[in-house]
């Protein structure tokens, strides 16, 4: 008799951790980003998507009955806070948390919401997220591996620099990207002859810059965040250093223009095409709608990859006709060309997104992007 009590009293936790929604007459969404920090503006445009996307959702009716409840924690833009937020968004009982913004917040979170059985998704890039093995972690982005080939073929192939500098930050994206690009162009036959680091939002990168100017590059690639390249570019033009300015895609912010102030002109992005080169009528609806409500555009397409991922989730829950997340993630994990704002969805057994899509942006003198290699 103990034994059968005992028993049913695990499978009741089972059920309890695999489903956190069914107790629930809401379907709780968490929300875990940077609202506040160095990278604000990009946690306010996942938060703002988030809950767009929520209104639009409950006003026909929810999801099988429940409508959605946002609730959002600021994880600052920092691992320690982070893994705050997720211990937060799972005691409020979340079924799902769309975030975060960084790869090193998103991956200090993983495991508390995996633990719980919350699926989680995040534009987190580094490789790292998706080889933990994690069933609830879903990436709505492209891995660094697929843009360090990407980025190795423009500059060694397309443009053929001969002296590549390359420089990141110490976060694990940032590492990771700089590390994957050094090894694509050694593997192209590609000069590298920098690689450095700088210490994230340290404001005065001039020091590591004049290092760099003595190995006289034709390029600079940056793979750090956008608070951070802006004032780079800024500084590099300001020293005389005439090489090339290619960031990776976490410099495709608006506020990555407003820091570099006239020495954006000519700097190149890489990234998956912005919000408005996307030719899909839901990211036209979604925009037109997005604009109208905030008055502003998403500041970048890290917010549209983030709503897309929560889109995939509630498919997951109407197509399964379940709140059970094991059975969601099941279903996801074989999901094919299911419609996105940017562009078919579909995922991989390790939860990778399947695809790629990188181009190389121009910037000009009136901010605007030109599209230059794809």
């Amino acid at each position: 008799m103990l034994k059968s009590k005992a028993l049913l009293l695990s499978l009741a936790a089972t059920v309890m951790v695999a489903s956190p929604v069914l107790a629930s007459d809401t379907l709780k969404v968490g929300v875990q980003a940077p609202i506040t920090g160095s990278y604000a503006n990009e946690g306010q445009g996942i938060d703002q998507s988030v809950r767009l996307l929520a209104d639009q959702i409950n006003a026909k009716g929810g999801v099988l009955g429940k409508k959605i409840e946002v609730v959002t924690c600021d994880d600052e833009g920092t691992a320690m806070k982070a893994a705050i937020c997720a211990k937060d968004l799972v005691n409020k009982k979340v079924s799902m948390v769309i975030g975060s913004y960084t790869s090193t917040c998103a991956e200090a979170a993983q495991a508390t919401y995996y633990r719980a059985g919350v699926l989680q998704t995040s534009d987190g890039t580094s490789d790292t997220l998706t080889e933990h093995g994690y069933w609830t972690f879903f990436r709505n982005s492209f891995p660094n591996s697929a843009e360090a080939e990407f980025a190795a073929n423009y500059m060694v192939k397309e443009k053929a620099y001969k002296n590549i500098a390359i420089l990141s930050d110490f976060s694990s994206y940032a590492d990771g990207l700089a590390t994957a690009v050094q090894d694509a162009v050694k593997k192209l036959g590609g000069n590298v002859v920098a690689r450095e680091k700088i210490k994230a939002g340290s404001q005065n990168f001039t020091p590591v810059l004049t290092q760099m100017k003595s190995k006289k590059p034709d390029v600079i690639f940056f793979a750090g965040y956008y608070s951070d390249g802006g004032l780079i570019r800024s500084q590099q033009v300001a020293l005389g250093i005439k090489a090339d300015f290619i960031g990776g895609d976490a410099n495709d912010n608006v506020d990555f223009v407003k820091l570099a102030g006239n020495a954006a002109t000519g700097a190149y992005i890489i990234n998956v095409p912005t919000p408005e080169l996307l030719p899909y009528d839901l990211a036209k609806d979604f925009l037109k709608a997005y604009k109208a409500k905030y008055n502003m555009m998403p500041p970048s397409i890290w917010t549209i990859l983030n709503v897309d991922g929560m889109r995939a989730f509630i498919h997951g829950i109407e197509a399964t006709k379940s709140f059970d997340t094991k059975k969601v993630a099941e279903y996801l994990h074989t999901l094919k060309d299911y419609p996105g704002i940017t562009g078919p969805i579909s995922f991989a057994a390790d939860g990778n997104r399947v695809g790629s899509g990188y181009m190389t942006y121009e910037i000009q003198k009136d901010g605007s992007y030109k599209i230059v290699f794809k």
